[in-house]
């Protein structure tokens, strides 16, 4: 693995911590235009795979046939908070496909709005797998099974028609063979694929570029402007990717994953870039991404401003004593 420091952290000028990682930055034609460390760089995806997830379904004209609008299609895409509106989404596509939340096979957890905003659950509070940040893609899942006749019980088995389609689609979108993709299980129990990480960016370059893509643009199209629609959907309060697609202006398709994944593609320019942090450092992944943002002339003044709180920061301790700085040290290099 070629890795290289993309983001440290310093003390009294001492280096402290150091975050390595790549980049790869791609067109929608498939070409590398930029990238730091290994391009090539198999990784898993993660949560940013779920809007190529939703292929078979848009594909299928599922949102047509069961009324889905724009606020389904993006909590199909969405690691979401589990708030109030996330969860009625949520419920609402089962209902329309004719089916509960105990259809759901993505598990339940703490929804991540707690954590995200550093509060306790209320005493006594029970939750549902509605509240998974996952439970917008499985609902899709469920709806496509039912449109399809596929059976519910086993629908994020490796071997089920449902997964086997998103495998197909998911290898169309990336330009790799069905065989390339390294299979592992994510968190909410569904097969999930390792790919080179310029194959990722490749794979969001095209899906920003929605309607241009020759092969996906339709599908592409709805989900691209379903995300830049509803960006509080396929996240939630206090969360990067809200806060990049509102700074993007509906040109910005933004998609974090767990365990230090990111992807944002341009519609307007038909490119997107990928990074992973190999330690999975959150604050250092998303001061990765915009510095990423600023190299590539994306940014405004008004949308430095506002991604401000997500970039490289002086460190403050409790006393709110600057005690170090957070520095991106990375410059994107052309292949």
């Amino acid at each position: 693995m070629n890795l290289v420091p993309l983001i440290q952290l310093s003390r009294g000028g001492i280096p402290e911590c150091l975050h390595l990682g790549a980049i790869a930055v791609v067109n929608r034609h498939g070409t590398i235009t930029a990238q730091v460390g290994d391009a090539h760089w198999r990784s898993f995806t993660r949560s940013t795979l779920k809007a190529l997830q939703a292929l078979p379904f848009m594909e299928a004209d599922g949102p047509q046939q069961f009324g889905f609008g724009s606020e389904h299609i993006a909590l199909m895409c969405a690691s979401h908070n589990g708030e109030d509106t996330h969860v009625a989404v949520a419920r609402d596509m089962l209902a329309k496909a004719g089916q509960g939340v105990p259809s759901l096979r993505c598990g339940c957890h703490v929804p991540l709005k707690f954590s995200t905003l550093e509060q306790q659950p209320p005493e006594g509070a029970v939750f549902d797998a509605s509240y998974n940040n996952c439970s917008g893609k499985h609902a899709g899942f469920v709806a496509h099974c039912v449109q399809q006749s596929y059976t519910l019980d086993n629908y994020i088995d490796p071997g089920h028609p449902l997964q086997q389609a998103i495998r197909r689609d998911v290898a169309r979108a990336v330009g790799l063979t069905e065989n390339d993709l390294a299979m592992g299980i994510d968190g909410c129990s569904a097969p999930n694929y390792a790919m080179p990480l310029w194959r990722l960016a490749y794979g969001y370059a095209r899906l920003a570029s929605g309607g241009q893509d020759a092969e996906f643009g339709p599908s592409f199209a709805q989900l691209s402007e379903a995300m830049t629609q509803h960006p509080n959907l396929v996240s939630g309060t206090g969360r990067n990717d809200l806060a990049f697609m509102q700074a993007g202006r509906g040109d910005w398709v933004s998609k974090v994953g767990a365990d230090g994944v990111q992807v944002v593609g341009s519609k307007s320019r038909g490119e997107a870039f990928a990074i992973k942090i190999i330690d999975a450092n959150k604050p250092a992944l998303f001061a990765a991404s915009v510095e990423v943002m600023e190299q590539l002339g994306w940014l405004d003044d008004a949308q430095r401003e506002a991604l401000k709180p997500w970039r490289a920061q002086p460190i403050i301790n409790a006393r709110g004593l600057l005690v170090g700085e957070r520095t991106p040290i990375f410059n994107l290099q052309t292949p």
